[in-house]
């Protein structure tokens, strides 16, 4: 009976970890989808800037806000919304359905992370720092911990 409540008590742990990274997510996909709005504000300071306060011989400083300009503005910026929008989904899916106790959501949360760890790792890999070692070690404990949990019912007769 003990391990069972541990085993519910880490289960509802991993699914509200799922569903903070999701919300977080949809936060930053939304925020990053409607900074279009701005557009209008971004070119009346680079007209201002470009007008009133850069001298012709500064053109770098004008290149570089119009490069951030693009970027920001860009289509690349709502593709980067629009993944993490939609990856923001697949979290709180596998986090309600791990929640509400789910096997399919238990398999999508195997699946789903797992497949993510050799890209944490190339990006690790890039820019090391202790965060993404974080994330790497407790993506890697939870499909361990729900392979092992996976299995073991899978071995348990039906009662």
């Amino acid at each position: 009976m003990i391990a069972a409540s541990r085993q519910h008590f880490y289960l509802r742990l991993i699914a509200a970890f799922k569903i903070a990274k999701g919300v977080l997510l949809l936060g930053v996909g939304g925020a990053l989808l409607f900074l279009d709005v701005r557009e209008p504000w971004m070119q009346a300071i680079l007209d201002r800037i470009e007008d009133e306060l850069l001298l012709p011989h500064h053109n770098i400083v004008l290149i570089a806000l119009r490069w951030l300009e693009e970027l920001l503005m860009g289509t690349r910026l709502r593709a980067i919304a629009l993944l993490a929008l939609v990856y923001a989904a697949v979290l709180m899916t596998e986090g309600i359905g791990v929640w509400l106790e789910r096997r399919w959501a238990e398999w999508l949360m195997v699946v789903a992370t797992a497949s993510l760890i050799p890209l944490e790792i190339i990006h690790l890999a890039h820019r090391p720092t202790l965060t993404r070692v974080l994330i790497i070690v407790a993506n890697v404990a939870i499909v361990i911990y729900l392979a092992r949990v996976l299995r073991r019912e899978r071995v348990r007769p039906a009662p």
